[in-house]
């Protein structure tokens, strides 16, 4: 489901991207990776060695701070990314590399 879910966001946001773009108003999806926050630390208190394992499957070999992520959509919201819009813009210290 969380697949699929996902899935349909990003084609919808091109859908809408295109359709809106003449009006002037762009659409992109944040696709964070993993978060330091509470959820990881719960995970890591159920399993000691899930943080290790998981960071090591991170290129960049930590968690994203929630700062990191608003960063990027702080990007998108201003006019430097004027020209960009259909994009999935992926927050996820490499984790998701095609």
């Amino acid at each position: 489901m969380y697949a699929a879910t996902k899935a349909a966001l990003m084609g919808a946001a091109k859908s809408l991207a295109r359709e809106l773009a003449r009006h002037g108003t762009r659409v992109n999806v944040v696709s964070p990776g993993p978060i330091a926050g509470e959820m990881s630390e719960q995970l890591t208190r159920e399993d000691p060695d899930y943080l290790a394992r998981l960071t090591r499957a991170i290129p960049l070999r930590r968690l994203a701070s929630p700062d990191d992520v608003a960063a990027n959509i702080a990007w998108l919201l201003g006019p430097e990314s004027s020209y960009v819009t259909g994009q999935t813009l992926s927050v996820s210290g490499g984790i998701t590399m095609n």
